[in-house]
């Protein structure tokens, strides 16, 4: 059960302690407090965890201070959707709202090589209207012997070249929890001019020591993507553990399933679970078009494979893109195979509007129809 305060509730004021009196009373029931602040308002919620079952919605509504209650299911009792939930769908970070609702594209490089990679990338992204890129500075990979991203040292430039250029987030894979610090430090230094948006990688799905700590800072939106070799399932429960831990602003990644049912793409392209999980819970959804295809292959109609992939995506109602592009593909330390010209930038783009315009226009059919009943 999860009980929403009325905003703004100060954590001293009597009658949140009054409150806080009163649940303690509640046998075999424990809470846990989280706290959203944000530009206009504080929002506290209270999770009661145990068998809440006995409780009545009605007399816990009539308590000190609280606004609503919701009755949660057992599965992705933060993220998921329950009855009479009405909690927002979506989260803001750094001047960009991520929703349900929303979309966002996150083109960029797969891994950073040289600064002067970088900073073409962002121009062009500046120069198209684009906020968001991703950079890879840590990259795990198959392979000891492998590149595995320049980490810290790439951070100052990327960062001053965001700000330079207008990138409000960037969205970074980590694979060790020092990389925290390592992004926060990197952050000051050159200003705070940007944003980042932390990647738990396929890889890292169920690393779930590092999904607690990455859970327990808030600093941070959190990216997460699908295993490659779980059920979604499973995949859901490990996005539970990082709002388990206090941080709720998750987007839920897909990026293909490992199996050789999808060759000759790279994946198994997962994009019909793209309203699967928005209906399952409130995490936007972001797809991964370049490793789920994997390569820069078209069809007869002209159009590149990831280009029909995305479309998939967005006209089922994806919230975020995340896609390789490089200014020398084959120079690229990681994926450049895959990778997207910077020429092809605003053909991708308008493809994108394409799609996100008919999946509007399916929106609003169904509406009509429904107000026809």
């Amino acid at each position: 059960m999860i009980l929403v305060l009325v905003p703004n509730t100060r954590q001293d004021s009597p009658e949140y302690k009054q409150l806080l009196a009163h649940l303690a009373n509640f046998s075999g029931i424990s809470t846990r407090v989280h706290t959203e602040v944000g530009a206009e308002q504080t929002l506290t919620e209270i999770y009661l965890i145990g068998n809440t079952k006995v409780l009545s919605i009605e007399d816990v509504r009539l308590l000190p201070c609280v606004d609503r209650v919701v009755r949660v299911s057992e599965e992705y009792r933060i993220l998921g959707r329950h009855e009479n939930d009405d909690r927002p769908t979506y989260f803001d970070y750094n001047g960009v709202r991520f929703g349900q609702d929303t979309l966002n594209v996150f083109a960029g490089l797969c891994a950073v090589d040289t600064i002067e990679h970088v900073e073409i990338m962002m121009k062009s992204l500046q120069d198209h209207g684009q906020v968001c890129t991703r950079m890879g500075a840590y990259k795990p990979r198959t392979s000891p012997y492998a590149f595995q991203g320049h980490g810290k040292t790439c951070l100052p430039y990327v960062f001053d070249l965001a700000g330079k250029y207008g990138i409000k987030v960037i969205a970074m894979e980590i694979t060790h929890e020092s990389h925290l610090e390592e992004i926060r430090n990197a952050l000051y230094q050159t200003g705070n001019t940007t944003g980042v948006m932390v990647q738990i990688g396929t890889r890292n799905t169920q690393n779930f020591e590092l999904l607690k700590i990455v859970g327990r800072q808030q600093d941070f939106p959190v990216l997460i993507k699908r295993g490659f070799g779980i059920t979604l399932d499973e995949s859901l429960n490990a996005a539970e553990y990082l709002a388990s831990e206090g941080n709720r602003k998750v987007v839920f990644g897909l990026r293909g399933m490992k199996t050789n049912m999808g060759d000759p793409h790279r994946n198994f392209v997962d994009f019909t679970h793209v309203p699967v999980v928005k209906r399952l819970t409130r995490m936007p959804v972001c797809i991964d078009p370049s490793h789920s295809v994997g390569t820069r292959a078209s069809s007869p109609d002209g159009i590149l494979d990831i280009m029909h992939a995305t479309a998939q995506g967005i006209i089922a109602g994806a919230n975020m893109v995340l896609v390789d592009f490089h200014p020398a593909p084959s120079k690229a330390l990681v994926d450049g195979p895959q990778a997207l010209l910077m020429k092809e930038l605003p053909q991708f783009l308008e493809d994108i509007q394409i799609a996100r315009e008919a999946y509007e226009k399916r929106v609003a059919l169904v509406e009509r129809y429904r107000g026809e009943e």
